[in-house]
């Protein structure tokens, strides 16, 4: 059960029946999603990288040495799932994991050369990406825009 009331049926509500599969944005969303997954799939293969592992990846390749909880915070996710990630891309050579001699309880993450060499080799894929979506540059900026936008409205109303 929903914590707020319900809105009456407003003038922007889709048409048709409201309960639909193929009315819920949400599920639009999530099957978006699994197929952004697919092509991120192929065009990772080459990397060797699982897509978040690749997040991972932007994160530091954008700010080399930062925290675990910086990262957590940058991609939304659990420490106990950022954990295993780490200790994979560690153990493949692309990162270290070392304490903070400031506070031990902080671990700092940093690129190693062969990390920070496969960042060439990622430079490609954004525009591999927009060829599979198939729309036009500026039509990307505008759903990355709307999606930042969506994403801070359900953020601010959890």
């Amino acid at each position: 059960m929903p914590s707020k009331p319900l809105p009456a049926k407003s003038a922007g509500a889709p048409q048709g029946d409201a309960l639909a599969l193929d009315e819920q944005l949400c599920f639009a969303l999530y099957s978006t999603m699994l197929s952004l997954n697919k092509v991120y799939r192929g065009l990772l293969r080459d990397l060797d990288l699982t897509y978040l592992q690749y997040l991972v990846m932007l994160v530091l390749w954008e700010q080399d040495g930062v925290n675990v909880s910086e990262i957590c915070a940058r991609l939304a996710l659990e420490t106990t799932t950022l954990t295993p990630l780490l200790k994979r891309l560690e153990a493949r050579g692309l990162i270290q994991r070392v304490r903070s001699a400031t506070d031990e309880r902080q671990v700092i993450v940093s690129l190693t050369a062969e990390g920070r060499a496969l960042r060439a080799k990622a430079k490609a894929l954004p525009s591999c990406l927009a060829e599979a979506m198939e729309l036009q540059p500026k039509d990307i900026v505008k759903l990355r825009t709307q999606l930042k936008t969506l994403r801070s409205n359900l953020d601010r109303n959890a």
